[in-house]
């Protein structure tokens, strides 16, 4: 025991040091994990190749994919229930598609240089005029070109071009998609493309959005053992807006044999959780990829491509994957299917939970609740929150039937908590 005399003033100068070393952490971590962002995460994104895209591609979608749920309701409403299947017709009806990129990379393949250049025009402008008229997908639409590596650059180069001068400028939202990153320092030839965009189109700087596609395993580990895509995060800056896993191409360079590449593997499930957690706080989302098995063929083939989409969706959301690749209309379908019904499941129980943590933050300012043994802290009501926001905003229930359980959890009190 110590009678005190050495340890007066202890906190003043344990502060003032703490706060000396500390400053420029703290400065890194604000700037590095904003964490808040306002946006609206997409559901999916489709990708429709280049050769085939129009103005009409998303009334198209949602039409293909409406008469595809008609024929597959018996298997809808074992997976689901009637609302819910009826909750989801009418999400085709009204907005099939929130996020969309024109494929000029591996889905589009090589083409005379002519002919690419053609359609990289006809995209443009298809874009254009989604942006104008508000026909193309709910939130986000831009392209996909051909990569960074030597052999593709020139011709991805010649047709991003090609696209912004058939769109006469660069649309609203609009978003690019960058494969097969493979190494940090291929950021920096990314940034200085939207910079050079900015310049000749008089936007300001940082305008231009961009998504990585986390396709090669060097993406992941680097050669000196770090996660590369953590380091391209921070090297990107604001501009980037989302990482993107390639199924196929990232299981075929880890040697996986073709027939078990998959959302499921071991490989995947690795390379995603690397990803998660390398965006978690940078306010960069995360999306899965593509299933190859599209509902086509005989009855059978049809059910089967039905049951596996809905299975791969629903285990991506339990994993905390909230947005993920469709290149189907039929995937339209089940995509809205597994997504309304995941929210809608969970919403009771985290409605519960954050009555009682809004009603012990009213009743005594300390914001712990305990529920059955549970005892929630303000990180988990941020997620029991964003259960809500989220099925809010794909229609899964509606406000009136979360007051019904807990009349607290109000958008009002809500959204603030997922803002952070």
């Amino acid at each position: 025991m110590t009678d005190g005399t050495n340890t007066a003033g202890l906190r003043a100068r344990a502060q003032a040091r703490m706060d000396d070393l500390l400053r420029e952490v703290d400065a890194e971590l604000a700037a590095g994990y904003p964490d808040a962002r306002a946006e609206t995460q997409p559901v999916h994104t489709v990708y429709v190749s280049a050769d085939s895209v129009s103005t009409a591609t998303v009334a198209e979608w949602g039409s293909r994919a409406l008469d595809l749920a008609e024929s597959v309701r018996p298997t809808l409403v074992e997976l689901s229930s009637e609302h819910a299947v009826e909750t989801m017709l009418d999400r085709l009806r009204t907005a099939p598609i929130e996020d969309l990129r024109i494929d000029l990379e591996d889905g589009y393949g090589w083409r005379d240089d002519a002919v690419e250049d053609r359609h990289a025009r006809a995209a443009g402008a298809v874009l254009a005029q989604w942006s104008t008229t508000g026909s193309g997908p709910r939130l986000t639409a831009g392209v996909r070109c051909k990569g960074l590596g030597p052999h593709e650059r020139t011709r991805g180069l010649r047709s991003m071009e090609a696209v912004l001068d058939g769109a006469g400028g660069v649309p609203d939202g609009f978003v690019f998609t960058v494969p097969k990153l493979r190494a940090v320092a291929q950021v920096d030839a990314v940034i200085a493309l939207c910079e050079e965009i900015e310049r000749a189109h008089g936007l300001a700087p940082e305008t231009v959005r961009f998504e990585l596609q986390i396709e090669s395993p060097q993406a992941v580990v680097g050669a000196s053992g770090a996660a590369t895509v953590a380091q391209a995060i921070h090297r990107s800056g604001p501009r980037l807006s989302g990482l993107h896993y390639g199924t196929y191409d990232y299981s075929a360079a880890c040697g996986i044999v073709s027939a078990y590449q998959s959302l499921e593997h071991p490989v995947a499930d690795h390379a995603k959780a690397v990803m998660l957690a390398s965006a978690a706080q940078t306010g960069v989302w995360v999306c899965d990829g593509s299933t190859q098995i599209v509902p086509t063929g005989d009855v059978a083939q049809v059910d089967a491509a039905v049951r596996r989409h809905h299975r791969l969706v629903r285990r991506s959301l339990e994993r905390g994957f909230y947005q993920g690749w469709d290149m189907h209309p039929g995937h339209l379908v089940t995509r809205w299917l597994a997504v309304q019904t995941f929210f809608a499941d969970a919403m009771p129980a985290a409605t519960v939970r954050l009555q009682r943590y809004l009603e012990s933050a009213v009743d005594d300012g300390t914001g712990d609740a305990t529920d059955g043994g549970v005892l929630d802290e303000p990180a988990t009501a941020r997620a029991l929150a964003g259960v809500l926001v989220r099925g809010w905003g794909v229609n899964a229930f509606d406000p009136a039937h979360v007051a019904a359980i807990g009349p607290l959890c109000t958008p009002e009190r809500v959204v603030p908590l997922v803002g952070g």
